[in-house]
């Protein structure tokens, strides 16, 4: 409470001014390696993420910095170390199951690295909106970018990448200017193929993704190849939106061809909407019609019947693309070039011989 002096000027309450100086400041590095008991360099050490900090020092640390309420000054850092500690993440869509996966195990190795992630979405996958994206990259503070993309429209004459910013771009063609990490698509494919071949079938029909999707492109084409290398025929291709719904719609059209006994469709949604339009249509999995899909996503082995399928690794393919982006940032070379993750076959109850085999 204020009070008046002998000539009528207010007085404040003594120690005011400390106090209120004292909350212009703020808590400081310094203020925090007093409180932990050690040096400012130590704290400038845990606030970075530095390895080499024993875990007790670490944990007396962070006790102090929750106590006095310490957050680093990323701009000062960055100043300080010449990097942001933050990987910018464009991509077009949430919605799949590979995108949603492929960001959250780069958020989660980013984390582990000290790094935090700046999420960009673009909407529909255009050109210009490409662009744009990476024009608010200028914009932003970070040190890197992963690009999760569908469709191959990052074309190096249109699209400028701010300087001193690294690139890994996922599931593309565009290995030749950026370093791409992908799934071996074409391999998943081969081994879907292949396993519905071994079990006596003439030939394979095929659901395949949206036409402008790399990874559509690459199933689909390792299919139409491995029929043709064992000599089968090659049916019509039935294509897909990645949907249940654009699946039993296809579905609908294979149930109609009795020549029809084994299907591989480009992704698991897909695939759900192919079984249930063959249950509709009077022909039963595996005993009519075998189905495989590609994705192995969390609920193909509850599917009636469960599903056989591609499994694709997609907390390995945002651990590299962690690994190769920050690769570049600590040597500062970009690189180019293509990583393939492995895919295996997830053998359910979905495929068998065809009848009479």
């Amino acid at each position: 409470m204020s009070r008046s002096g002998p000539d009528g000027a207010t007085q404040e309450p003594a120690g005011a001014g400390r106090r209120r100086a004292g909350r212009r400041r703020g808590v400081s590095m310094a203020d925090v390696a007093r409180l932990a008991g050690v040096s400012a360099q130590t704290v400038s050490r845990v606030s970075t993420g530095h390895p080499g900090v024993v875990d007790s020092t670490r944990e007396q640390v962070l006790a102090a910095m929750r106590q006095l309420g310490y957050r680093p000054n990323s701009a000062a850092r960055a100043l300080k170390y010449g990097e942001f500690r933050t990987i910018g993440v464009i991509l077009f869509t949430l919605s799949s199951t590979g995108n949603s996966r492929t960001l959250e195990a780069i958020a989660t190795h980013a984390a582990d690295a000290g790094y935090v992630i700046t999420l960009i979405p673009v909407g529909a996958p255009t050109q210009d909106r490409l662009l744009g994206a990476f024009t608010r990259l200028g914009e932003l503070a970070v040190d890197a970018v992963i690009v999760i993309m569908e469709v191959h429209l990052l074309d190096a004459a249109t699209v400028a990448v701010p300087p001193g910013v690294h690139v890994v771009v996922v599931d593309s063609d565009a290995g030749d200017r950026y370093r791409v990490v992908d799934t071996d698509q074409a391999d998943g494919a081969r081994q879907a193929v292949h396993h519905l071949l071994g079990l006596g079938h003439r030939t394979v029909w095929h659901v395949a993704g949206p036409r402008e999707s790399f990874a559509a492109q690459q199933r689909a084409l390792a299919w139409r190849t491995t029929l043709q290398e064992h000599g089968r025929p090659t049916p019509q291709v039935h294509r897909g939106d990645w949907s249940a719904e654009s699946g039993y719609r296809a579905g609908l059209d294979l149930a109609g061809d009795p020549d029809c006994t084994a299907v591989f469709v480009a992704n698991d949604q897909m695939a759900l909407g192919v079984l249930r339009a063959l249950h509709d249509r009077g022909r039963s999995v595996p005993r009519d019609v075998s189905v495989v899909g590609f994705d192995d996503i969390a609920d193909a082995g509850a599917f009636i019947p469960p599903l056989t399928t591609v499994h694709q690794d997609f907390a390995e393919v945002g651990r590299r693309c962690v690994e190769a982006v920050l690769r570049q940032v600590r040597t500062g070379v970009p690189e180019t070039g293509t990583t393939l993750v492995s895919t295996r076959l997830v053998v359910r109850e979905s495929t068998a011989p065809p009848p009479g085999g």
